[in-house]
C-alpha cells in the first residue's frame, strides 16, 4: 500500500496540497493518506472533512511523513521534513527550482526523488496536471477583483437620473493564462478592455474575449513567435516603437494588470517610472510578477504603495493564495493527475516510470543529486 503524506505549509502559504475529494480518490486507489492536523484550515478544510473521506490525521509533520512513500506539498518542505522520509521517497510540489540553490541542493542530498511541477512539459497530455495554469487562472481573476475594489470609481458604465457614469478602462499587459482570465473578468465587470502581448497569435484570443489588441503590427511582429508558441527576441527598433505605443496608451487607463513572467529570470519591466508618472491620479496597477521583482519599475514586492502622482500599485505575493479554497482544490486535482502516473491502482503500489516524458520532465533530483538539465547545464 502506498502511503501519501501531507504536512502543513508555512504561515505565509494558505494553500494545501490535498482536498477531501482527492483523498477519496487516493483511498479508492488503495493508498493510505496521512495529513498533519490543521493542514487544511487556511483553505477552509477542517480535519473532519479529511477523515470523512478516509484520511488519517497526524499530530505533527514528523508523524505524517514517518514511513511515507510520497510527500505532497505546495511550497518547498523544510529539510527536517524531507530528511524524515526514507531515501528514495517521492516529493511532489512547486519546489521553486530556480530559487535558493543551496536549499535545493540540501533537499537533493536527502536522496528523495524530487518532482517540481513548474517543469511539467506543456503538452496536451499534461493539461490536467498543469499547476502553473490552474493557479495563474485564479490570479488573473483576483487581480481584477482587487483592482476594482481599490479603484475609487465604479467599473461598468451606469446611466442614472443624475447623469451617465463612464466605464473604467482596463489594460492587460501579457496574454497568457492569467492575462486571458484578467481580460474576461474585466469584461464581465463592464470595463473597456485592451490588451497587449509580443506574440501575434494572442491577438485573436484577445479579440475573442471582446477586448481590443494593442501592438505595433509590422512585418517583424508577424514573425515574432517560434513554432513552439514562444516569443522571439525583438529588435531594439521594434521595442522602441512598441514602448512608445504603450506609453501613450497607459496615460488614459484606469486599471492596468501586468502578467509577464520568464522562468528563472527577473520579471521584465513593462511599466517604467516615467510611464506611471503620466497616469491619472486614482489609477490602479496590479503587478502579478511581484514575486520576481515586478513588471512595474515602482512595484514593491509584498506591498501596496501609492506613487507621487497618486497611482496605486499593488505588489501582492502569491496571488493565487488569496483565493485558497479554489486554489487548493485545483492544485490538489493537478497533483492527483500527476500521481496517477506513478500509482498502480490494481496492485496499490508505487511505480515511478522514468521513461514517461512527464515524469522525466519534472524530476529535478534523485540519488542525492540534481538531475534536471535546466539545473545541471551551468555546471556541466
Amino acid at each position: 500500500m502506498v502511503t501519501i503524506a501531507v504536512t502543513a505549509e508555512p504561515e505565509n502559504e494558505p494553500r494545501v496540497a490535498i482536498s477531501p475529494d482527492t483523498v477519496k480518490k487516493l483511498v479508492a486507489a488503495k493508498c493510505k493518506v496521512r495529513i498533519e492536523a490543521g493542514a487544511g484550515l487556511s483553505s477552509s478544510i477542517d480535519d473532519d472533512a479529511y477523515k470523512a473521506q478516509g484520511a488519517e490525521i497526524s499530530a505533527s509533520a514528523a508523524d505524517a511523513v514517518k514511513g511515507a512513500d510520497v510527500l505532497l506539498c505546495v511550497r518547498r518542505p523544510s529539510n527536517e521534513t524531507i530528511s524524515a522520509l526514507a531515501p528514495g521517497a517521492v516529493v511532489v510540489g512547486m519546489l521553486d527550482p530556480f530559487g535558493e540553490r543551496s536549499e535545493l541542493e540540501a533537499m537533493a542530498a536527502t536522496k528523495a526523488q524530487l518532482f517540481s511541477m513548474e517543469f511539467l512539459p506543456r503538452t496536451t497530455r499534461a493539461q490536467a496536471m498543469d499547476v502553473l495554469s490552474s493557479q495563474a487562472n485564479l490570479a488573473g481573476y483576483k487581480s481584477v477583483v482587487d483592482a476594482a475594489a481599490e479603484f475609487g470609481a465604479v467599473v461598468p458604465m451606469m446611466t442614472t437620473p443624475a447623469g451617465t457614469v463612464p466605464a473604467a478602462k482596463a489594460f492587460i499587459m501579457g496574454v497568457g493564462v492569467a492575462g486571458l482570465q484578467a481580460i474576461a473578468t474585466a469584461r464581465r465587470l463592464g470595463a473597456i478592455v485592451t490588451a497587449t502581448d509580443v506574440r501575434p497569435a494572442t491577438k485573436e484570443q484577445v479579440q475573442s474575449l471582446g477586448a481590443k489588441f494593442v501592438a505595433v503590427e509590422d512585418e517583424e511582429f508577424a514573425q515574432a513567435q517560434t513554432a513552439g508558441g514562444y516569443a522571439k527576441e525583438m529588435s531594439a527598433e521594434y521595442k522602441a516603437k512598441q514602448a512608445e505605443l504603450v506609453a501613450n496608451h497607459v496615460k488614459a487607463q484606469d486599471i492596468i494588470v501586468t502578467t509577464a513572467l520568464i522562468p528563472g529570470r527577473p520579471a521584465p519591466t513593462l511599466l517604467s517610472k516615467a510611464m506611471v508618472e503620466t497616469m491619472k491620479r486614482g489609477a490602479v496597477i496590479v503587478d502579478l510578477a511581484a514575486e520576481r521583482g515586478g513588471n512595474c519599475e515602482l512595484t514593491v514586492p509584498g506591498q501596496t504603495i501609492v506613487s507621487d502622482n497618486g497611482v496605486k500599485i499593488i505588489g501582492k505575493l502569491n496571488y493565487a493564495g488569496t483565493v485558497p479554497v479554489n486554489a487548493s482544490g485545483l492544485y490538489a486535482r493537478n497533483l492527483l493527475s500527476f500521481l496517477n502516473l506513478m500509482i498502480d491502482k490494481d496492485e496499490g503500489t508505487l511505480n515511478v516510470n522514468m521513461e514517461d516524458d512527464l515524469i522525466q520532465g519534472t524530476l529535478i533530483a534523485k540519488d542525492g543529486a540534481l538531475v534536471h538539465p535546466n539545473l545541471t547545464k551551468e555546471t556541466a
